[in-house]
């Protein structure tokens, strides 16, 4: 199964090596610039120009959560390998690690001096990497 989001608001599951589309999404009301399988690969997340990171049940077939807190539009969206938590990046300058139990931002990361274009968790840690229209990349310890 490969997972995709484009330009019509819309994610797709694909099949393969039909390449049949197994399930869509519809819910954002902007391009999508990123989705992920949560690692248990019930859930997956994306994120989108609309300014939010939406969650989706696979078995319910829709949005069971939108998470609200950017204030330009989500470049990127990735699940720690726990499964309780998502990254998002922004064009506003910020990263935001988000509490999917509690359903709220836990922590913003600011230092960026442009967009962020790209977040993600190295696998089995604390840390996230976010790239930078500003040229730059940064390791951040999410605990601290």
């Amino acid at each position: 199964i490969v997972l995709t989001g484009g330009d019509d608001h819309l994610w797709k599951t694909w099949g393969f090596p039909d390449g049949n589309i197994l399930l869509t999404g519809e819910g954002h009301t902007d391009w999508l610039s990123g989705c992920c399988f949560r690692p248990s690969g019930t859930q997956l997340v994306t994120s989108s120009g609309d300014t939010t990171v939406r969650l989706w049940d696979l078995s319910r077939r829709g949005c069971i959560l939108t998470l609200r807190g950017h204030s330009r539009a989500v470049r990127g969206c990735c699940w720690h390998s726990c499964g309780d938590f998502v990254a998002s990046a922004s064009a506003d300058g910020t990263s935001k690690i988000w509490d999917v139990n509690s359903e709220r931002c836990k922590y913003t990361l600011r230092g960026h001096e442009d967009s962020v274009n790209s977040i993600e968790f190295l696998p089995f840690s604390s840390t996230v990497v976010t790239s930078s229209a500003d040229k730059t990349l940064s390791l951040w310890d999410v605990r601290t």
